[in-house]
């Protein structure tokens, strides 16, 4: 589906998902370290819900994908910060039970998802498996994100986090040029700089 109100969604989605990028960065600059603050992790989760309607009025499987690998580790991230006790209880309820509802809507009838997801004419089997790919590697920095704060029980950004960030990112790219995605496009564009900036300070953070 192509139709304005879809791609609203979308842009809307990569506003969020730049927003963050744009916070953390100037955050990071100001302290001449990378910070990991709290608006990162809630523009990703408010981003992420709204880039899986995206994904999903799209059809487009690789995008809902990237979304239900990372989505449970925002979440974890505002709880070790102290945000998501905060929400309302069914307002988490809801926040947590969302991915689950949607997959199993996906699966109800697993014929017609094939079809849609997999058979999809606008995306043939190898373009899919690129931005696949890409939307793994690029969701792998929050699950070693995720490790690597576990561990310090804190919620950190790591130097690895960005060197992933810009293989995924540059996957992805490439799959929404092939696809003329314009949302894709500018929403990885946007982050190529802020992940450059962030390795740099990360490297200078090592040697001090």
């Amino acid at each position: 589906m192509s139709h304005p109100l879809v791609y609203a969604i979308g842009f809307l989605a990569q506003a969020f998902f730049s927003g963050r990028i744009l916070v953390q960065w100037l955050l990071s600059e100001r302290a001449k370290k990378v910070m990991s603050p709290n608006l990162f992790w809630v523009f990703s989760l408010i981003g992420s819900i709204l880039l899986f309607i995206y994904g999903w009025l799209r059809d487009d499987f690789s995008i809902i994908l990237g979304q239900l690998i990372s989505y449970y580790i925002y979440i974890w991230n505002l709880n070790i910060k102290g945000i998501w006790k905060r929400l309302p209880v069914v307002l988490r309820w809801l926040i947590n039970l969302l991915p689950v509802g949607a997959t199993g809507m996906m699966l109800s009838d697993a014929p017609s998802f094939v079809q849609h997801f997999f058979h999809n004419s606008d995306v043939p089997l190898w373009l899919l498996v690129l931005g696949s790919m890409g939307q793994i590697i690029f969701t792998v920095r929050f699950i070693y994100q995720w490790y690597y704060s576990y561990r310090r029980q804190a919620s950190i950004l790591p130097i690895g986090f960005w060197i992933i960030s810009l293989v995924g990112s540059g996957m992805i790219v490439l799959y929404a040029i092939i696809r003329l995605d314009p949302v894709l496009i500018l929403g990885q564009s946007v982050g190529f700089v802020a992940y450059t900036r962030n390795i740099i300070l990360s490297l200078r953070q090592k040697r001090a």
